[in-house]
């Protein structure tokens, strides 16, 4: 696993211990990376692998690859994540180690530890989160620790740019050290507990008469900053897209070239519309970091596991799908941090109806003909979709359910250096991605829907994508929206959910049609399959065949819930009766197919838990 080059030897450095130990913040120090850190288990779900940067390299002499593990508790791992660190390090057995450990959970890491330093590789114990164990009482000294452990201890004072040189400059000179066996004998002489116990606002968070007031006055607050016309998501939104739509598309205006003055023009508008959400969507996220780091989340996850637990999933399913709110695609990697594969899939089949941020430029654009304040229409969709997510967890419910095990991370203000870089990292995604793909698909879509097929310029009606797109209008005639550009919006989500909304306003000016088609129509797009990202995510976690299996029917769902929307909108009692209908032979088939499942599997053992 090393290699040499221009004289120096290239390490392999695995960084493990406990879920939110601080693995990714030293990850990220060691390669400057941009790992997602968080104060919640799950946030590593995979292998991350970077190297020293070249100014560690010359700085410190430390060449080194360095691996960020999943979370472990032990080698008898209850959860998927557990395994793949597991598999790991039974794979590479004399890969250097660092053992990363809260002070505070020291003593509970010693099994973990007997098992990682097999005498066939070097060990370096890292400490982290000192202060705030001193300041309960606790107390470590690391030199003493070090001699009745018999491996080097390292105190990691501080995450900034400070605490980080130091750990490089210790590592260059640690890493020389031949393998040791480690001895976790009595520590008593060099390590002291803090004190035990909640403080009283803890105690309070974790009470369901306090906690989910805390959490429900959160998200009424977060939806109001971001969707109400008389909030500030409102105000940034409106001076971006005026920004594209009066003063750019001004300038675009004086080109002489109908050609290039078209190009410009469809660029604007649909880039313009996707990016006037940015606002919107980073004070979504806001709330997402500001509820993971502040410790909230595994408060909410306790506080909602019985719930969670009657629909078939567990509390630690509330990260996954509050990530849905911000992308699917990561919100269904987060899975692996649940505890069985049938607790993923099903995590993973209700994934998809959770609102993702790219689904809010395409709300607001539809709901825009259906209230006069975008605030209700927003929210009543992203409770309907809750709504639907909670069904289909129901529906799939299995005879058993995993337990919830889990450690409530610690009560803190979160750091506004961490809050900001996130929300920059998050911008800066969003504006790649808008400034490749999206811009791409609408180069594309310009092309196509300007030209003949013989290449003539020519209007949007004359187009080839009119002529392509021109057969999928009749799938939303049943939404009172038979028009092919609708149509080729809806199904540009499956690259990415933003291309709705820009094609909307680029080739309809918005949304056209009545509000009942319009509801209608923002219920297929809750509903259908997610974007390509989302669908490879899927594959990686159950496979293709699986992950197709599953775009298909959500999509063919979408299609039939959309139009009985539609209908009971405009009064059909006929479409309520077949509604009622479908739902009763839907609860009947999955019966059906329970007790054959049930029946096949009655003479095998119940699987056991630790």
């Amino acid at each position: 696993m090393s290699r040499r080059n221009n004289c120096q030897v290239e390490q392999t450095l695995l960084l493990v211990g406990n879920p939110n130990a601080g693995k990714s913040t030293l990850f990220n120090g060691l390669t400057g990376g941009h790992a997602h850190v968080g104060n919640w288990h799950g946030v590593t779900v995979g292998t991350l692998e970077g190297r020293t940067s070249a100014q560690t390299e010359k700085r410190y002499a430390l060449r080194a690859r360095v691996v960020d593990l999943p979370g472990i508790y032990s080698y008898q791992s209850l959860s998927m994540e557990e395994g793949v660190t597991r598999d790991y390090l039974l794979k590479h057995p004399t890969d250097s180690v660092l053992f990363v450990v809260e002070c505070a959970t020291l003593p509970r890491v010693f099994p973990l530890l007997r098992e990682v330093a097999n005498g066939k590789r070097r060990v370096i114990l890292v400490l982290t989160k000192y202060r705030a164990f001193c300041k309960a009482g606790g107390k470590v000294d690391a030199e003493s620790l070090s001699k009745l452990l018999k491996i080097p201890v390292i105190i990691l004072f501080s995450t900034g740019k400070r605490g980080m040189n130091e750990l490089k400059s210790r590592l260059s000179s640690l890493l020389k050290l031949p393998p040791a066996q480690v001895n976790t004998c009595a520590i008593e002489e060099a390590y002291r507990p803090m004190r035990e116990g909640f403080s009283r606002l803890e105690s309070a968070l974790c009470s369901p008469w306090v906690g989910i007031p805390v959490f429900v006055a959160i998200l009424l607050a977060t939806f109001y900053l971001t969707f109400s016309p008389n909030a500030l998501g409102y105000y940034l939104k409106e001076a971006i897209q005026n920004l594209f739509s009066q003063t750019l598309f001004g300038y675009a205006q004086t080109i002489c070239s109908p050609v290039l003055s078209s190009l410009i023009n469809a660029l604007l508008t649909g880039v313009g519309s996707v990016l006037g959400f940015l606002p919107q969507i980073l004070l979504l996220f806001f709330a997402l970091i500001l509820l993971e780091e502040s410790g909230l989340l595994s408060r909410l996850a306790l506080l909602t596991d019985g719930a969670f637990a009657a629909v078939g999933l567990n509390g630690r399913a509330v990260f996954s799908l509050l990530m849905g709110f911000g992308c699917t695609a990561a919100a269904i990697a987060t899975t692996r941090g649940l505890n069985e594969k049938e607790l993923q899939r099903r995590a993973i089949l209700c994934l998809p109806y959770i609102p993702c941020s790219a689904k809010l430029p395409v709300f607001l654009t539809v709901t825009a003909s259906l209230f006069s304040n975008p605030f209700y229409g927003a929210v009543l969709l992203y409770v309907l979709g809750v709504g639907i997510s909670v069904c289909v967890a129901s529906l799939m419910k299995g005879e058993t359910n995993a337990p919830l095990i889990m450690e409530l991370a610690p009560l803190k203000i979160p750091s506004p250096v961490f809050v900001i870089k996130s929300l920059l990292f998050q911008a800066k995604q969003f504006i790649i991605k808008t400034a490749t793909v999206i811009l791409a698909f609408f180069l594309l879509s310009w092309l196509l829907s300007s030209f003949t097929f013989s290449f003539r310029f020519c209007g949007v009606e004359e187009s080839m994508l009119a002529s392509i797109c021109g057969w999928l209008e009749f799938l939303f005639a049943p939404m009172g929206c038979a028009d092919w550009k609708i149509a080729y919006a809806a199904f540009s989500g499956l690259i990415a959910k933003e291309n709705v909304a820009g094609i909307l306003c680029a080739y309809c000016g918005g949304f056209p049609y009545s509000p009942q088609s319009a509801f209608a129509f923002s219920c297929f797009i809750l509903t259908c399959s997610p974007c390509i990202s989302a669908i490879s995510a899927t594959a990686r976690e159950v496979g293709i065949p699986r992950a197709f299996a599953y775009a298909a029917i959500q999509t063919a769902t979408a299609f039939v819930f959309s139009y009985l929307v539609y209908g009971l909108l405009t009064g059909g009692y006929l479409t309520a009766i077949l509604f009622a209908g479908f739902g009763g032979i839907a609860l009947f088939m999955r019966k059906i197919y329970v007790k054959k499942v049930r029946g096949r599997t009655s003479g095998f053992p119940q699987k056991l838990h630790r």
